[in-house]
């Protein structure tokens, strides 16, 4: 069986995106315009893991980032089944892949049919179950245009004799860095921030942050980590207790850029150290103007190779 393993990438995006709301949210802006088409009330968890038999009678396994049931407001009909895949670089082969995540999604619910036995004549005869439309996502956040490819025309070469009879396959790409302010304007929830971020750094380089709460600081934040391969977003997560609702991205910013002031100041003390030392200073004297201990000065020395 096929296992795919998770990096800590794939588990940030896949903990910020089993809420709900941020489905829907996602959902919502990205496909219909921020209409509150599909509700968080009417999401429930999906499973991810899908099986097929492989030609060699192998049992594969394909996993969806996420993937969620939109239900009807009671919760009784399912609609239809969104899936979501994170994208940090293109890949060429990405329509070939939702291809087959959609197919077997579909695959599934061919397993949904039933055998019923009738009781008065013993017969058994199949009741075919409903069958319910896919829709997969791509979210990209990568620093290159996702120009291509968009759709399985782009991934195989088909003469043109063949196309007639060859079906064409898009993906819904969601280039997060280049989206428009105004279509980040159309996520409502914590997914806003985000694209927000990614869309200013895209466009001038520089950030200013909205004035609004992150409604999941947890999640959000080692997800802003992994995305932007900044540790100290995941660090700050102890100066805010217990993941506390309604902190804000300036507050964040606050305790990021002082993580960094910090460590700056840490690493220009360990080089004055290390500097001393070169010059065959005593490990007293340095502890002295350095005001730390001689274990400490040493320790340093240690790790610089230079006692």
């Amino acid at each position: 069986m096929g296992v795919k393993l998770m990096g800590e990438k794939d588990i940030a995006q896949k903990n910020f995106e089993a809420y709900n709301d941020v489905v829907a949210d996602i959902v919502n802006g990205s496909l219909f315009n921020g209409r509150e088409i599909i509700k968080a009330e009417s999401l429930v968890d999906a499973q991810p893991f899908s099986q097929y038999k492989a030609a060699e009678g192998i049992i594969h396994e394909l996993e969806r980032d996420v993937a969620k049931y939109c239900m009807d407001m009671h919760c009784n009909v399912r609609l239809a089944l969104v899936g979501f895949e994170n994208q940090m670089a293109i890949d060429w082969d990405m329509p070939i892949r939702v291809i087959g995540y959609d197919g077997i999604s579909y695959r599934d619910e061919l397993n949904q049919d039933e055998i019923v036995v009738d009781e008065r004549t013993g017969r058994r005869h199949k009741v075919r179950g409903k069958r319910y439309p896919v829709i997969t996502l791509v979210l990209y956040f990568g620093a290159r245009p996702w120009k291509k490819p968009l759709c399985l025309y782009d991934v195989i070469d088909v003469p043109e004799v063949l196309k007639p009879f060859v079906n064409d396959f898009k993906i819904n790409l969601i280039d997060v860095p280049r989206l428009t302010p105004e279509h980040v304007k159309k996520y409502k929830g914590d997914f806003q921030i985000i694209a927000d971020y990614f869309v200013q750094q895209s466009r001038q380089g520089e950030y200013v942050p909205l004035n609004k709460p992150i409604q999941h600081p947890d999640s959000f934040l080692k997800l802003m980590s992994v995305l932007t391969r900044d540790k100290r977003y995941s660090e700050v997560l102890e100066d805010f207790a217990d993941g506390q609702e309604g902190v804000k991205m300036c507050e964040v910013l606050d305790r990021v850029e002082a993580r960094g002031r910090a460590a700056g100041e840490v690493i220009g003390a360990e080089k004055m150290i290390q500097n001393m030392l070169k010059e065959n200073i005593s490990i007293e004297v340095v502890a002295k103007v350095a005001r730390m201990t001689v274990e400490q000065v040493a320790l340093i020395g240690k790790k610089a190779a230079i006692l």
